[in-house]
């Protein structure tokens, strides 16, 4: 696994095309609320990890949230792959580009079915309660990156 930050629109395709096929295929995410603004090489902070042939396997987005903070959206995960350590190589990846911006803390809106899966990597629910984001489930973590 290896994973680099978006440089090209071509790579950028790559991202959009995981996560056309998770969010758009798989869970019914309409188009319209899974593309916007921050979809462009440069507006945030955009990942891709590669297998060992290179094919891009998972992605994220990262962007900044505050003045401290960085806000993690869009992971996803082909569903060929999961279950292989793929999400936590591109959460990693995430942290990185975060720290990369000087940030400590890191926030996103996991989908309650992924809450275990980042409670393992050290977030906590701060959300009062669960809320619709796109029609589907989803709290609200954070975490406090180590130095």
């Amino acid at each position: 696994m290896r994973a680099q930050v978006v440089e090209n629109e071509e790579q950028l395709r790559e991202c959009l095309a995981i996560r056309r096929e998770v969010f758009v295929e798989e869970q019914g995410v309409p188009e319209d609320l899974e593309w916007d603004e921050w979809d462009r090489v440069g507006a945030c902070v955009h990942l891709l990890v590669r297998d060992g042939r290179g094919m891009a396997q998972a992605t994220a987005r990262v962007k900044r949230y505050d003045e401290t903070t960085a806000k993690v959206q869009r992971v996803a995960v082909r569903r060929s792959v999961r279950g292989g350590g793929w999400g936590r190589a591109v959460m990693a990846a995430a942290e990185a580009a975060a720290r990369q911006l000087g940030l400590r803390r890191v926030v996103l809106d996991a989908q309650c079915q992924a809450q275990a899966f980042y409670e393992k990597l050290g977030y906590r629910v701060v959300s009062e309660e669960p809320f619709l984001d796109a029609g589907i489930l989803h709290v609200r973590m954070e975490k406090e990156l180590a130095d």
